[in-house]
């Protein structure tokens, strides 16, 4: 099994923010018998920049169980280069972290990670566009492609290689318009004009 360094990762050191990154745990924080070194930032007090707080909530990319580490811990977020497929496919399972509660909300969506050779594992529940929008942002650093579809299954949002590859920019500014003239909601419009941005 592969041991994770500081030159395994990107950024190191207390000024950066660790939510929505995969980061790397030294193997003499963790149980002798837990798989790997690499885990997934929920976030917690300590995955601020600079933070207040000590704490850093993360996930397993081995075992896909929650955990609570201190910011000292870690060593540093994880190239995304580096990430092996289980952890990217282990990675695909996890909702955004401010997700609601799937027993009294009803899923809208439904979030598909991919690897480069087509596999992928079952899909996420998204309740809200805000729960696709940060689904989609917290994934695409690390998949090479994701696939948002409604609860017919239709695609609604596509992206490969970190780009939105459907719909496209053209169709997303009519969709923005076709919102205005019919008084959309604030938070739509938002998100809309926030995918033109990505």
């Amino acid at each position: 099994m592969r041991s994770y360094t500081p030159q395994d990762c990107d950024q190191i050191g207390y000024g950066i923010s660790l939510k929505n990154k995969v980061v790397v745990l030294p193997r003499s924080v963790l149980p002798e018998d837990h798989l790997g070194q690499l885990f997934f930032c929920i976030g917690g007090n300590g995955a601020n920049p600079n933070p207040i707080g000590q704490f850093v909530f993360l996930v397993s990319l081995a075992t896909g169980e929650q955990c609570r580490f201190r910011r000292s811990d870690v060593v540093g977020t994880l190239k995304p280069e580096l990430l092996p497929d289980d952890a990217r496919l282990q990675l695909s399972q996890i909702r955004p972290s401010d997700a609601n509660n799937l027993s009294n909300h009803e899923p809208l969506y439904s979030g598909y990670s991919f690897l480069e050779d087509g596999r992928y594992a079952s899909g996420v529940w998204l309740c809200s566009p805000e729960e696709v929008w940060n689904y989609v942002e917290m994934q695409k650093p690390y998949q090479h492609r994701v696939l948002i579809c409604d609860r017919e299954d239709f695609a609604v949002m596509e992206a490969q290689k970190g780009q939105i590859i459907y719909p496209d920019k053209q169709t997303m500014e009519e969709f923005i318009s076709r919102q205005k003239h019919d008084g959309a909601t604030e938070t739509n419009d938002l998100n809309a004009q926030s995918m033109l941005k990505w």
